[in-house]
């Protein structure tokens, strides 16, 4: 403080404003890292406050298959195992029997959320709007597919209406700068209302289309479902997850009605 004193006045006013500012920045700092902390990421399998608030469900809790059977069965195939917090399919489905639903709910109008990857060359996808009967061997004789493949490494070229983020058959998607490696971890969104359908992957919108428009059943009516009449036409019906012969991990399964 001495020091201080003997310096002269301007010079004085000069240091001390240069301790307020130094002070002042570590307060930004300090501010900067908490809400670095508030921010970070929940848990995997875990809803947010906020999330709870907007009406998200879970569909998978990371420790057990509650919920889940295979489609037209009453039990869980053994193809399907829960694996480190993730529900897994070991590949060994073939196009009958492999794929599983989450039963005793149907979703009409929703939007659901789901983190995912894929073994390399593997091919899944997410199906809604699931009706079941004897009458439909598999899920995809009823229920639209939002498309999950190993885009870089499937051991076949892929016609754009194959490719991943599209909705199977129907509408091809624009990927580009979305897709990752197989082994790495994607976000997929769909949110689905009869005004406007939209499918996302890693927070790039892929597909838009307008369900059961003119546009909808002319696709419908010249492609690959032309010969399944009651593909797509129902307003609601089960979640469900495909085993296509590949080895594919979900985690933070989670759905909302809109």
């Amino acid at each position: 403080m001495k020091l201080l004193v003997n310096l002269p006045r301007l010079f004085r006013l000069f240091f001390l404003s240069l301790l307020v500012a130094a002070c002042g920045q570590g307060t930004d700092q300090s501010d900067t890292t908490e809400e670095k902390i508030v921010k970070s990421p929940t848990s995997d399998n875990t809803l947010t406050e906020d999330e709870k608030e907007e009406g998200w469900k879970l569909l998978f809790d990371g420790k057990t298959a509650e919920g889940w059977r295979g489609y037209n069965q009453t039990s869980l195939p053994e193809n399907w195992v829960v694996e480190n917090g993730t529900l897994k399919s070991l590949g060994e489905g073939g196009d009958v029997g492999g794929d599983i639903v989450y039963e005793g709910e149907e979703f009409e109008n929703f939007e659901i959320v789901i983190d995912w990857k894929i073994e390399e060359g593997g091919n899944s996808g997410v199906f809604y709007h699931i009706v079941e009967g004897e009458q439909y061997p598999v899920a995809y004789h009823t229920a639209p597919e939002y498309q999950m493949i190993d885009q870089l490494g499937f051991p076949q070229n892929l016609e754009p209406w194959q490719s991943i983020g599209g909705d199977y058959g129907m509408y091809d998607p624009d990927f580009e700068g979305a897709v990752r490696p197989a082994g790495e971890w994607n976000t997929t969104r769909i949110r689905f209302s009869e005004e406007e359908v939209s499918y996302w992957l890693n927070g790039k919108k892929t597909v838009s289309f307008v369900p059961w428009s003119e546009d909808w059943q002319e696709r419908k009516g010249a492609g690959k479902w032309k010969d399944y009449p009651d593909y797509g036409e129902s307003r609601s019906g089960l979640i469900g997850l495909q085993d296509h012969g590949s080895q594919i991990w979900f985690k933070n399964i989670k759905i909302r009605r809109i």
